[in-house]
């Protein structure tokens, strides 16, 4: 990662989260929606699927891998709901980027306004990826989302960034609230130069 916004890799150890159409409600259960801010997101991030019925913790990834900041998924995932929550529960979880075989479209764009990386492969590169991070758990994972390859061990595959993604993770432009503070002077030229609306002063 280079400057304060500009995001061209991100890396640490690996989670595999394996399942194809894992969605927004397992991913952030509907009941914790009604919070007023994301603060206690990360308690909440698959509450369910890391429970025991009796309410005790099992053997679910995030469980076993805890600490971890790339996770790594399969087909579809994030589908269902736009709830912007299940990624921001992924953040505050932890995690820098995810890589899996493909992503709901609307979850994928929740990332790039957070500043995650969602690489998309193909199934073999991501299960190969995923028993890796199994025999490997302390093993470092980088995305690099310049030249869209992630690398691990001695292997380094090819991955796909969407463009759109890529150009605002390295131009440091994802951040649409940063990006109007920095240049609030210009909002203000605008606001004033609206007929419609009143100035302060």
């Amino acid at each position: 990662m280079s400057g304060e916004n500009h995001i061209t890799e991100v890396s640490g150890t690996g989670v595999p989260i394996p399942g194809d159409d894992i969605d927004t409600d397992q991913i952030l259960p509907a009941r914790f929606m009604k919070e007023v801010t994301f603060d206690n997101m990360a308690d909440y991030l698959f509450y369910d699927a890391r429970r025991d019925d009796d309410g005790g913790f099992n053997d679910h990834p995030l469980n076993e891998y805890e600490g971890a900041n790339i996770a790594v998924v399969n087909k579809n995932f994030g589908c269902g709901s736009s709830r912007e929550h299940a990624p921001q529960a992924m953040m505050r979880w932890g995690v820098d980027g995810v890589v899996g075989e493909t992503f709901a479209e609307i979850f994928a764009d929740n990332c790039k306004s957070l500043g995650i990386p969602a690489a998309t492969a193909d199934k073999e590169t991501v299960t190969a990826l995923q028993e890796w991070i199994r025999e490997h758990p302390d093993g470092d994972v980088e995305i690099d989302v310049e030249d869209e390859t992630v690398t691990y061990g001695e292997t380094t595959v090819d991955v796909d960034i969407d463009s759109s993604m890529q150009e605002a993770l390295v131009d440091g432009i994802w951040d649409t609230t940063a990006l109007m503070y920095s240049n609030m002077s210009k909002v203000e030229a605008t606001v004033d130069g609206l007929p419609y609306v009143e100035s302060d002063e």
